[in-house]
Formats: C-alpha cells, structure tokens, sequence
C-alpha cells in the first residue's frame, strides 16, 4: 500500500485481513484477559509482550494491558501514514511523552535538549523533572553546544504551540548528531508533515486532536522504529499506560477522513488569518501561510500547507484578549484542538499557565483552531468580539 497516495492510505490503513474475516469495519474488542493455550506457551506470550516485543503466531495476547487487537491495528495504521517502521499508541499524548523520556532514563541518558516554545503540559512536565530527566532549553541554533554524554533525546515541536513558530527538522536533525529527535507534529499530522523523512527518530501526537477529529476520544501515539517501539512497548506494558479499545477504535476510524478535514480546515485558516491582519485591534497574526510566516521557506519543502491553527495578539494585553475570548458565539472557549468545531482560548492562562514566566506566551496572546463551520460565520463572530474591544475602551 505504500505506493498508494497518502489519502488512499488514511482510508485503507490497518484494515487488513478484514474481508477474509467478513466484516467491512474493524471489530471493538473489549477483553481485559485473553485465554492462553497452556502453561508454558503462556507464559512465554507474556515474556514477549512484557518486554515490548510482538505477538507471534501461535502466542496468546494474555492482558489487555500487554496487548490489544484494536489498538494494535491504529498503531498499524499510523505507522503508515508517517512512513514509520513501527508505531505505540498511548491513553494520552502526555503519556506518549511520559513513555519516551522513561525509556530515555532506562537507558542512562536522562538529560533532555529542548525547543521553546511546546505544548504547556510537555514543558511543564520537562521543566518538573518528575520522572528523573533533566532539561536544557535550547534555540535551534544553540542545540549541538547543549548536548551532553548523558543527552537522550531532543525535543522540538512545529508548528509550536501556541505561536506557530517553525523549526527547520533538517537543521535540528544535523545538529543533534547521534542524538534521536522526538517531533510533536500534531498540529501539522502527517497530512502536511512527515519528520520521519527528514531524519526525525520519533514522531509524537495527540491522537485527542485532529487523529480522531471530534473531540470524543482521547489518546496519544508515537511513530518510529522497530527498536525504539519496543522499549515503548515495554514501558507501556509496566506502566499500564495502554489507550483503551474503544478510543483506538474512534481515533482509527479518526483516520480515514483526516485528510478531508485538515484541506478544508486549513483553507478556511487562511483566509481568517489573512482577514484577521486588516483589524486594528490585532498588532500580529501568526500563521505560517501569511507573508512572513514562513521565513524559512518551509512551506513546500518540510510541510504541504500552514495548517489549521491562527495565533493572535491583540493591543491591550490580559484584558483585551478576556474581552476578546469571551464575547465569542459561535466559537467555543475550550482548551484543546482540531476538531470539526472552532475553538479559542487564551494559552497563558489555560494551556500554559504552567510554563515558567519567562517562557510563557504573551499575556494578549489568544489561539484559534479553526473547524469545519463555514469562513463567513467564524469572520462574523470573530470581528463581532473585536468591536467589543471598542466598546470596552
């Protein structure tokens, strides 16, 4: 299937064996313990389970916690559409984080190099040391001279949330070395962004986000090797952080219209984007298809499109973005994102309120992702909330 156009392979991937077994839909099951054959079978099918390997013919899945058909199969289809040898589905994305930096300290390399800016709960959790990493925050230009001996694994994410920054993967990649780099692509998916091809290791998402599509599953995943799936396998399985049947059975179905989804959630990002520049209110719109957004020419050789995610600033600071978020209809004031329906929130005090003062996002800063809903009424809704901001003054 992998000569097949990338759309072809969203609707296609991880249905295998399903017309032989004649059903037309993957089958939810929901068994927390699978019966084993005998005694030593057994007992070797959890051998090989617990210590992140695969099943075999002949092996029992024995645990749901070890093993699961359902999650086996989104993991399956993923792993195709980032051009991945492998990939280890999550509960969470933050568990997917969590797995990748345990196995990081497994292995006698705790010390983390990070890119600013991240999802607010991947910096926290570097930043908290909870799991016995250590971080070095980094520019892109600064990462060759922060590596250590001990260095396990550099992070970055592009677009960054909640600014959209872009980071050229090819340039990181080089100046990590040997060092594995660990991409959040979840804004951009694999519909606008394969890191795998440009030397990545690893590639994080939120599976909550546009994987599944409508905010009704939650789940994370990471895409990479055969060797580095299996010691996330292993952590998965002691840790008992497996993403539940019917969430990888919702994010699996996710998949097969992604790529209508992104298109058209992109499309309708850009012409708000490009409306949202001509209001006074707003002294910067950050979105990598407008003018200046893509300094380093990216758009076409590291990703396919700006994506469907708009940061704004607005003049005012604190509470012209309160006034803003909150005089919103039709948008929902939600955390989260990429989701059929819009959504605004003001990152410094929701998803990054955790983040150290000098790294959070600017307190005028509000983000957007754009839905499915048509350009017109989200226009309307959005320079609604502006004029409020006259009102207010």
């Amino acid at each position: 299937m992998t000569s097949m156009h990338l759309d072809t392979q969203m609707v296609h991937g991880g249905m295998d064996g399903l017309t032989e077994s004649g059903v037309h839909v993957p089958a939810i099951d929901l068994s927390t313990t699978n019966p084993v054959n005998d005694v030593r079978t057994g007992g070797d099918s959890y051998e090989r389970l617990a210590t992140g390997q695969t099943l075999k013919e002949g092996d029992s899945a024995v645990y749901q916690r070890l093993w699961q058909p359902g999650v086996a199969r989104f993991e399956s289809a993923l792993a195709e559409l980032e051009g991945a040898e492998s990939a280890v589905a999550f509960a969470t994305g933050m568990a997917a984080l969590t797995a990748a930096l345990l196995a990081a300290v497994e292995a006698g390399t705790p010390h983390i190099v990070a890119v600013r800016p991240l999802y607010g709960g991947s910096d926290h959790l570097l930043e908290s040391g909870l799991l016995g990493t250590s971080v070095s925050w980094a520019e892109e230009s600064e990462i060759t001279a922060a590596i250590r001996e001990d260095t396990g694994l550099v992070i970055v994410e592009t677009p960054a949330n909640p600014s959209l920054d872009l980071v050229d993967l090819e340039a990181v990649v080089a100046a990590a070395g040997d060092i594995p780099v660990l991409v959040d692509n979840t804004f951009c998916t694999p519909v606008l962004q394969r890191p795998i091809e440009h030397g990545a290791a690893l590639v994080l998402h939120s599976a909550t986000k546009y994987l599944g599509g409508h905010g009704d599953a939650m789940g994370g995943i990471i895409a990479t090797n055969d060797e580095w799936a299996t010691r996330l396998r292993r952590v998965r399985a002691i840790t008992g952080a497996l993403l539940h049947p019917m969430g990888a059975y919702m994010l699996h179905r996710g998949l097969r219209t992604l790529a209508v989804r992104m298109r058209a959630a992109q499309d309708t990002a850009a012409e708000l984007a490009r409306r949202l520049s001509s209001r006074p209110e707003v002294t910067r719109v950050h979105y990598p298809g407008l003018a200046g957004g893509d300094p380093r020419g990216l758009i076409g050789r590291q990703m396919s499109g700006g994506g469907a995610m708009i940061a704004i600033e607005l003049t005012g600071g604190f509470e012209a973005a309160r006034t803003f978020v909150e005089h919103c209809d039709l948008i929902v004031h939600a955390v989260s994102l990429g989701g059929a329906d819009t959504l605004i929130q003001h990152p410094a005090s929701l998803t990054h309120r955790p983040v150290a003062a000098t790294a959070k996002p600017g307190d005028g800063l509000v983000r957007l992702s754009v839905g499915l809903e048509h350009v017109d009424d989200l226009a309307r809704d959005l320079f609604s909330a502006l004029d409020s901001l006259r009102s207010a003054a």
